[in-house]
């Protein structure tokens, strides 16, 4: 892994929206709006910045059903039946959890049973299903147990096309949550309290061999997907197929930069396609979280893919790492310091050293979540850089100066920051590419209104609402069917094939 160290001061040609004077020269001179006093953006507390979400409303929770393999087993061992945990645990572990079931009165949806075999000491089994799961009132996803049995379940009436994530966290007694204990007869409020500690002993389903790493959770999520998900060119949690393992794959490479808009140094992959660059430089994807992406996810294969499929034009990509969920969410957002580092300092960075282009209309920026916001933002404040973006559930909660010191979050009603600056006066011609999941609660009504802020001003958006949740197991498809239509070749023979 090459790792070199540069600075660059390129500048962006003009002063950023909300930039403070003398900042759109990628220096740290000035103070950037947002930051804490003293510094530019990076330099705040950790603990001054509101890194998720607050509160919103939810969708409707998802249906609970009876599986009837598990009334079934349960009936066997109501009489007496002996052998039928046993032979029901060989089945399982034969075939992967979780159990899937069709619903024979009704052939949209699909009968999903997450399973966990417990131990003498398991006393409670916490399901967390990436959309699915109520954080402030998590009775709601305990498992069931058959009595007499170490079989915990339940079971999700979902519709076939859905795909997502999910943790699970056995509750057995042990260290700090048995001192979170309450009475489980007691008020629903302690008993929640006694549920919280087990969010961070959540971890993958040791029957289900897909997993996928997240940003928050360490030890990583089970993956499950019923039959009529969107099929996907790539998948992180699945093994690469030997011819895409033998064909020729893209240079990958770590740099580190000094920043001068953000006072730090950042780590920066590179990828540069196999073959041949045409003339005038590469399209340019900058795909925000790195860290993620290159350095846990190996996004890289996918880019390998549709480029050799001719889905894709040959790509030059820049991924900086967020470092931190901390320096993340000082950073990212609405953060004039951060667009900054990536028009002013990284795009000239790239292109005294590799084959890119300075297009706008052939550069992208993407990202996901805050980074999905900080893309949009990237594009309403830079763009003779960035001309096209992909924005997948974009955190359109967020508003600069709202509650807390640093950054904090929007009204519930009314339109989003970002949709404000939009409307207040934006680019005067950019391609967008939206995506949100429909268990997303207000996220989803605010990419809405975003989508119809942005047509209205006549751009060109392209919108997709997937059926899941704020999650990498769908955001790993959406970047694909993004790329594809903001960089795509019109050649639709060549986009068939899950793309």
């Amino acid at each position: 892994m090459k790792t070199s160290v540069g600075t660059s001061t390129g500048a962006v040609g003009g002063t950023l929206p909300g930039a403070a004077a003398g900042t759109a020269t990628g220096t740290a001179g000035g103070t950037v709006p947002g930051a804490p006093s003293g510094g530019p953006a990076g330099t705040g507390e950790a603990g001054a910045v509101h890194a998720a979400p607050p509160r919103t409303s939810r969708p409707a929770p998802a249906e609970t059903v009876d599986s009837p393999r598990i009334v079934a087993l349960a009936a066997s061992v109501a009489g007496g039946r002996d052998a039928a945990v046993r032979e029901f645990w060989a089945e399982t572990e034969g075939q992967g959890t979780p159990l899937v079931e069709p619903i024979p009165w009704d052939p949209e949806h699909r009968a999903v049973t997450f399973l966990w075999r417990g131990t003498e000491d398991t006393r409670r089994v916490l399901l967390l299903v990436n959309g699915l799961v109520d954080r402030s009132h998590l009775v709601g996803s305990l498992m069931r147990r058959i009595h007499g049995t170490d079989v915990w379940h339940l079971t999700y009436r979902l519709r076939s096309d859905h795909r997502g994530s999910y943790a699970i966290a056995p509750d057995t007694g042990g260290g700090r949550i048995r001192t979170a204990a309450a009475p489980e007869d007691g008020p629903a409020d302690d008993f929640q309290a006694r549920l919280l500690p087990l969010l961070a002993e959540a971890g993958p389903d040791p029957l289900n061999p897909r997993t996928v790493p997240g940003r928050r959770q360490g030890a990583g999520s089970s993956v499950f997907e019923l039959p009529d998900a969107p099929p996907q060119p790539w998948r992180p949690w699945a093994p690469a197929a030997a011819t895409a393992a033998a064909a020729r794959r893209g240079l990958v490479e770590r740099h580190r930069l000094t920043s001068a808009a953000l006072a730090a140094r950042r780590d920066v992959w590179t990828y540069v396609p196999p073959g041949p660059l045409p003339d005038g430089g590469a399209d340019a994807l900058v795909l925000l979280d790195g860290d993620m992406w290159c350095g846990r996810l190996g996004v890289q294969a996918l880019f390998d893919r549709l480029i050799r499929d001719g889905v894709l034009p040959p790509l030059v990509v820049l991924a900086p790492d967020a470092v931190d969920n901390a320096t993340r969410a000082r950073e990212f957002g609405g953060r004039p310091a951060y667009v900054n580092f990536l028009a002013a300092e990284l795009l000239p960075w790239a292109a005294a050293r590799l084959p890119v282009t300075f297009d706008p209309s052939r550069t992208v920026v993407a990202g996901e979540s805050l980074g999905g916001l900080t893309a949009l933002y990237a594009g309403l404040a830079a763009p003779r850089r960035f001309g096209k973006v992909l924005a997948q559930s974009p955190s359109l909660w967020w508003r600069p100066g709202g509650p807390g010191p640093v950054d904090g979050t929007d009204a519930a009603d009314g339109p989003s920051w970002l949709a404000e600056r939009y409307a207040g006066g934006g680019p005067r011609e950019l391609r967008a590419h939206l995506r949100v999941g429909r268990y997303e609660g207000d996220m989803r009504k605010r990419c809405g209104e975003l989508r119809d802020t942005l047509r209205g001003l006549g751009h060109s958006v392209a919108y997709t609402e997937y059926n899941g949740g704020h999650d990498y197991a769908c955001w790993a498809g959406g970047l694909a069917e993004g790329l594809v239509d903001l960089l795509g070749r019109a050649d639709d023979g060549a986009r068939e094939g899950g793309v």
